[in-house]
């Protein structure tokens, strides 16, 4: 009797008999066949991935109000100084989602204009980035050129930079593709001799001519994870069409690079021309594509990068505004983790001229202001917070002399 019954069986869902279907599952008062399972995942993906849009569409939604203007007075905030470049970046930026924003059928098609940042270690290069991801609501992220190598060896593919984006997108292409992307470093894969047949350069001029199909724009195949493609991984297809990069480098001796250009330029009539000595030391304002393909950067992709610009090297007053003016500067820094103990902490005006001038005299820029400040700071940080009933701290100058001895002023030293 009751394997009648169950002959008699039918989907709740869709009305099909046991004896039209593969398998029945039952539940507490009805059945469901596996076609109709396998309906309803359907319909679950769908709505999820609906739902997963719309909320990277608003989480990456780009301000319309934002001007370039509001985008600088953001950046003043976070960087002293470096006007020129915080200009370039914020029409760069700016003018990037006018593009993205449009319309299809118009005429005239405006191409992206990439950003190519030349400056000493310590200016601001990569800070410039980090403060304008805080501010654009857009997919962001920050690679290192120095992981990439050529196909075939050790290390990481150039379709690996869109791996990170994707990250942040959580795997939205759709966000992804309207994004930017700092590549710092980019002077470590700068061709490393003129003649490339003496020795496999497989992280220099390889790795320059992989990054040129992502700059101007193609489809690429991008492995979700990073790293290195392999024959059996699935991959995602992204269009970097408009995917704005930004790359930066220290470019160390391209001055020298510099000078002797302008050198060359100043004689006979035009000798009146010469720079001045203030403007000799900041000969990175005179660069120019000639100077970066003179470096090892191949002219593609200099033509690919066609928005550069500078950052000054920094002086000591623009040190000392460093140390105390911007938003996280390091004063405000150290003083807020004493105020976490319940300390409030004080620096004398001559400790603070005393730190401006060591650094500048190590040529470490702003993060050598750091190195000096950790060292003296070091012994308070330690021992203040077991001491009970002490409310205030003074650093003075005898106490930063004191812990900032001979062998670590060396240390610091040989580190620049």
């Amino acid at each position: 009797m009751s394997r009648r019954k169950e002959d008699h069986l039918t989907c709740s869902f869709c009305g099909r008999g046991k004896s039209e279907v593969v398998m029945l599952i039952s539940g507490l008062s009805g059945h469901i066949c596996e076609q109709c399972v396998e309906q309803a995942q359907l319909i679950i993906e769908q709505e999820t991935r609906e739902r997963h849009d719309k909320k990277n569409h608003h989480r990456f939604s780009f301000n319309k109000a934002t001007k370039p203007a509001a985008i600088k007075d953001f950046l003043d905030q976070y960087i002293v100084g470096q006007d020129d470049a915080k200009k370039v970046l914020s029409v760069a930026v700016y003018n990037h989602y006018k593009r993205l924003n449009q319309p299809k059928h118009e005429d005239v098609e405006i191409e992206k204009s990439n950003i190519l940042l030349v400056g000493p270690t310590g200016t601001g290069k990569t800070l410039l980035a980090r403060s304008i991801a805080k501010y654009l609501n857009v997919p962001f992220t920050i690679v290192d050129a120095t992981v990439f190598t050529e196909a075939g060896y050790v290390g990481e593919d150039v379709e690996s930079i869109l791996s990170r984006l994707l990250q942040v997108c959580d795997y939205d292409v759709q966000s992804a593709e309207r994004g930017i992307v700092y590549i710092d470093e980019i002077d470590k894969i700068a061709r490393k001799s003129d003649n490339p047949s003496i020795t496999r350069d497989v992280s220099g001029e390889g790795v320059q001519q992989s990054l040129l199909k992502l700059l101007e724009g193609s489809e690429v195949m991008v492995p979700p994870q990073g790293g290195r493609k392999h024959p059996e991984q699935k991959l995602i297809t992204v269009n970097t069409n408009n995917i704005l990069f930004i790359c930066g480098g220290a470019f160390p001796g391209i001055e020298q690079i510099i000078g002797r250009r302008v050198q060359t330029q100043m004689v006979g009539f035009r000798q009146e021309e010469v720079v001045s000595v203030t403007e000799k030391e900041n000969l990175y304002r005179y660069v120019s594509p000639q100077d970066l393909k003179s470096f090892g950067l191949i002219p593609e992709l200099i033509g690919r990068v066609p928005a550069l610009t500078y950052l000054e090297p920094l002086d000591r007053p623009t040190l000392r505004m460093i140390l105390t003016k911007p938003k996280n500067a390091l004063v405000k820094q150290f003083t807020k983790l004493f105020e976490m103990e319940g300390i409030k902490l004080h620096f004398s005006e001559d400790v603070l001229d005393f730190i401006v001038e060591k650094a500048f005299e190590f040529k470490l820029g702003a993060r050598g202001l750091r190195s000096i400040c950790e060292s003296i700071m070091t012994d308070a940080m330690f021992e203040l917070p077991s001491q009970t009933g002490l409310s205030e701290f003074t650093i003075t100058l005898d106490y930063a002399l004191s812990k900032l001895t001979k062998d670590k002023l060396k240390t610091l030293k040989a580190a620049s």
